[in-house]
């Protein structure tokens, strides 16, 4: 339960200027941003920091860690799952940061790409959405069980540090590109087969690889992430866009050889590829010109 009065119904904040659901308030959130699923992803990417600053939990399950990389401002967001959360984050983020915000996700994917495997990290050049469509399972009309949502594109300066720090980490062999589906769920809207409901998937996957060629992964999160950033110009669009955001997913779920990770593999990479991802954020935005100000900050008396 929140522990503070909020001020507004449309844009809930306390009276310190802390939002509602991921609890942040300005000072607390840097500039450079990555953001994961996992909580303890976000503690174990934060072992690389060289100071850490603040760790908030908030009462909806978003841990927010702010500390000092290569002495410049990085905060790591631990969100959950799935679009809402996604959304969530980067509206109530963009709230309480001035400046322009660079926002990469690190995240788990099932690859539908040959030759990507286990541990092997993909990145988007894009995402595209897969929803349910509701009415198919009582509308005898209605043609598809899923819409396909047109692709949206990752930052490309942003992605290209990615990629370019990425294959220094982890080597190019363990790297690939593509396409990525932000699905609303893990099972039905993914296409993976169950008995216990009436999903209408079958196909789907073949059908994402057909309107997608260069389709690479499934996951739930990246293409709201993109398309946040693609409308990050202000209430009526005619201002500069001021969120970039890019992803690299590690391969959880190998569809095509139906095997999953396992832990000793998931801790491995995620240490060599979190601290690509760190370097590739500090090398975007390499100084503090332009972004949020130190007074008041969490980080003021460290630079």
């Amino acid at each position: 339960m929140p522990e503070e009065q909020m001020n507004s119904a449309n844009r809930p904040t306390s009276l310190d200027g802390r939002t509602y659901h991921v609890e942040t308030k300005r000072g607390e959130v840097s500039n450079r941003i990555i953001t994961v699923g996992d909580p303890q992803r976000a503690h174990a990417i934060s072992q690389h920091l060289d100071t850490i600053l603040m760790t908030k939990q908030s009462h909806r399950g978003f841990l927010t860690i702010t500390g000092l990389y290569k002495q410049l401002p990085v905060s790591i967001v631990a969100i959950g799952m799935g679009s809402p959360m996604m959304d969530f984050f980067v509206r109530e983020t963009r709230m309480v940061v001035d400046g322009p915000l660079a926002i990469i996700r690190f995240g788990s994917c099932g690859s539908i790409i040959s030759g990507a495997q286990t541990g092997d990290i993909i990145i988007g050049d894009g995402a595209f959405g897969i929803t349910r469509n509701y009415a198919y399972f009582d509308d005898a009309s209605e043609k598809d069980a899923y819409v396909l949502w047109p692709n949206v594109d990752a930052d490309t300066v942003l992605t290209e540090g990615v990629v370019n720090e990425m294959v220094q980490g982890v080597g190019a062999q363990r790297v690939f590109r593509g396409l990525v589906g932000n699905a609303d769920s893990f099972y039905g809207s993914q296409g993976r087969p169950g008995a216990d409901f009436y999903d209408a998937n079958e196909g789907l996957v073949d059908r994402v690889r057909k309107e997608f060629p260069q389709a690479a992964a499934l996951e739930m999160e990246s293409h709201m992430l993109f398309h946040l950033a693609r409308v990050s110009t202000g209430r009526k669009g005619d201002e500069p866009q001021s969120v970039r955001a890019a992803c690299a997913l590690m391969v959880f779920a190998d569809r095509e050889g139906n095997s999953f990770i396992s832990p000793e593999m998931s801790r491995q990479m995620t240490k060599v590829a979190s601290l690509a991802l760190l370097d590739a954020l500090v090398k975007d935005m390499p100084t503090q010109a332009g972004l949020h100000p130190a007074e008041g900050s969490v980080w003021q008396n460290n630079l």
